[in-house]
């Protein structure tokens, strides 16, 4: 147990008795796998009691009896986080899980003002259903978004491949409404550009991983839909002209231009060695390809901005060789390869995975440094990959063929240590897109500015001095006794 957890309390039968004499019975559901695991099995939770309200004024009486009785509560979403955020480890007080499973209503869309009004609850790709049925786009797209819901997306602020464009979750979210640890309902579901009236709590709640609160609904940011899609996929000599590329492609392409997707010689051989049903339409595996995805009006051409592209880096000795999508069937194949890397990374199974981020001039070197840093460690496989437009790397350490996935803990942590040093050291971030979560509280305590760290624990302690909230995640325990 951590030290200040001792003054938390574990979930009771009478503190149970309570809810159930408050809340409707639909709102107590079984104790499930979903909510003792992570995706990655890193993991292994408990859990006291698991609710589901169905409304906001439900989640204040449930939060306000945990603060009443000290109880720890863990928000939980769609479940699909993958620093262990929405997973209570055992050992600690048995906590209250509350499930965001049934706000689910979509409250209400402005296609003329381009915003839509979401409950927690919702998933992604319904959110995008229903943008989508007003002629809209909501933009966040990553590969959970047929399972991660609203209110975890902006709990961990998640990224996703159109960040480059759009931004992450906490640009699209325009206003919210969420229960405060002393269970108050605060409501701000305002459809405004500009509300400048003091501190921005919402974007503080947005990404706090519910350490200071729980989201219950969200207006979110809808755009027009783009008329004309291209998608190529460029091969390039090396990082440093993938990244020559994404200054290339901003000039020619400009607004149009959707996502820059790094993809590596090792992520494609993982694909045939563990996905052969992914046609990958090149007939050797290059080093490093870049895929380039753009959507622009009606009145620009994306293959010919693609063929420009293409002919502009051919001649500057950046691209070597590349395929333009033909169809709208061939540009989802591409995209299909892009989206399957992270599966086959499961199926090999690593020893040590990251989600980073660096400035985009020192992309390469790092690329550089970090291969010899581990190799200096062990012998390895390492797949780089990700969001190369905005600087998020997915930098995986992998054993070689023939040698079973698993290591020493020692290994893992030994590689870990040397890929957030360099990262640190070249004034990257060790979470780019997935958040703080469990996984990484001493990586953020070791790497983090400590003037931010203060500032955090202040935050975390001023809305929530029981330390109720989600405690172990982002910050060590950090109520006050």
């Amino acid at each position: 147990m951590r030290p200040g957890t001792s003054m938390l309390n574990a979930v009771t039968e009478e503190f149970a008795a309570r809810l159930r004499a408050t809340l409707p019975a639909r709102s107590f559901c079984e104790t499930d796998r979903n909510y003792l695991e992570e995706p990655r099995g890193n993991y292994r939770g408990q859990a006291g009691l698991v609710v589901a309200p169905g409304t906001v004024e439900e989640v204040a009486v449930i939060i306000r009896a945990a603060s009443e009785a000290r109880v720890p509560i863990v928000p939980y979403a769609g479940g699909t986080g993958l620093v262990g955020g929405q997973i209570s480890p055992v050992g600690e007080p048995l906590p209250l899980v509350l499930s965001m499973r049934r706000m689910t209503a979509i409250r209400d869309v402005h296609p003329e003002e381009n915003t839509i009004i979401a409950e927690a609850g919702v998933v992604l790709s319904e959110v995008q259903d229903a943008a989508r049925a007003v002629d809209r786009i909501f933009p966040l797209s990553l590969a959970s978004e047929g399972s991660a819901r609203i209110g975890g997306l902006l709990g961990t602020n998640a990224g996703g491949i159109n960040v480059l464009r759009y931004g992450g979750a906490r640009e699209l979210c325009l206003g919210l409404e969420a229960v405060l640890p002393s269970g108050t309902v605060w409501q701000d579901l305002k459809r405004l550009r500009k509300d400048n009236t003091g501190y921005d709590l919402k974007s503080l709640l947005v990404g706090s991983e519910g350490t200071l609160g729980v989201i219950t609904a969200a207006c979110l940011r809808l755009f027009p839909r783009p008329i004309a899609k291209g998608t190529a996929l460029l091969t390039v000599r090396d990082p440093k002209a993938a990244v020559e590329l994404v200054s290339l492609s901003g000039d020619i392409v400009g607004e149009g231009l959707s996502a820059l997707e790094l993809v590596s010689g090792t992520g494609l051989r993982f694909l045939a060695e563990t996905m052969p049903q992914v046609r990958i339409p090149l007939s050797e595996p290059p080093d490093w390809l870049v895929l380039v995805d753009l959507g622009v009006s009606a009145d620009r051409n994306p293959a010919k901005l693609l063929e420009t592209l293409y002919a502009r880096a051919h001649d500057a000795g950046i691209v070597t060789d590349g395929l333009l999508a033909q169809s709208e069937a061939q540009r989802a194949e591409f995209w299909s390869v892009r989206e399957s890397i992270p599966e086959a990374n499961r199926r090999v199974g690593a020893i040590s995975s990251h989600d980073i981020s660096l400035p985009l001039g020192s992309i390469p070197e790092f690329i550089a440094r970090a291969g010899k840093v581990i190799a200096a460690i062990g012998d390895f496989r390492i797949n780089c990959f990700g969001h190369l437009g905005d600087g998020n790397l997915h930098y995986n350490v992998f054993p070689q063929i023939g040698r079973i996935a698993t290591a020493p803990a020692t290994t893992g942590n030994a590689v870990r240590r040397a890929v957030h040093d360099l990262v640190s050291e070249m004034d990257g971030s060790i979470s780019a897109e997935h958040g703080i979560g469990r996984l990484k509280v001493e990586d953020l305590e070791r790497y983090g500015n400590s003037a931010k760290l203060e500032a955090m624990r202040a935050i975390k302690n001023a809305l929530d001095p029981l330390g109720i909230m989600n405690p172990g995640a982002v910050l060590s325990f950090a109520g006050k006794t």
